[in-house]
């Protein structure tokens, strides 16, 4: 498999950063269902560390991500594809890669807030980015909750896209981003 984009398929790195994120968005959302459902602080609190840690995983990747694509360009759009689709898909990427960034950022600050340690896996700890505020750190509990059902929706839109392409118009748009080639 070829390690850079070509002008018909994503190439390894792509494709490893993206379907890596796309597992660990998975992961955030049982984990913090997890935690809203446990009704113990100390396995609550183990969960919601676990989640910060995936979460500062995902920001570190997206960051990645954004670079890959800068300097790796993407391949080029479906042979007859409408120009609104090819905008709407272009806004929803884009969509994405802000929210894979801004919700782990939302949720760095909304502990920095909580004078809560963001530690990745016990290895190192985050600084905080703010001074402990209860204001503060209500709204970004909110801002981080928004970020992330946005982060859900956008995403179903894009599977739904993909889905789309794959079985009625027959395209190679899903194909693409598989790791195995697919008829």
């Amino acid at each position: 498999m070829q390690i850079k984009n070509s002008a018909t398929r994503y190439g390894a790195v792509a494709q490893l950063l993206h379907w890596s994120i796309v597992v660990l968005v998975v992961v955030q959302f049982v984990l913090a269902n997890r935690a809203e459902d446990t009704e113990s602080l100390l396995q609550k609190a183990k969960i919601l560390t676990t989640h910060k840690s995936f979460g500062m995983t995902i920001f570190m990747l997206a960051i990645l991500r954004l670079i890959w694509r800068m300097v790796n360009p993407i391949p080029t759009p479906i042979a007859n594809s409408k120009k609104w689709q090819e905008r709407l898909a272009s806004i929803v990427h884009w969509a994405l890669y802000a929210l894979i960034l801004v919700t782990p950022l939302a949720g760095w600050l909304m502990s920095s807030a909580k004078n809560y340690t963001v530690s990745w896996f016990g290895l190192f700890s985050f600084p905080n980015l703010i001074v402990p505020d209860e204001a503060s750190f209500k709204f970004l509990k909110g801002l981080h909750g928004i970020l992330a059902f946005t982060i859900l929706n956008l995403a179903i839109l894009h599977i739904l896209a993909a889905l789309k392409h794959h079985l009625f118009d027959k395209d190679n748009v899903l194909r693409r981003m598989l790791p195995l080639r697919m008829k």
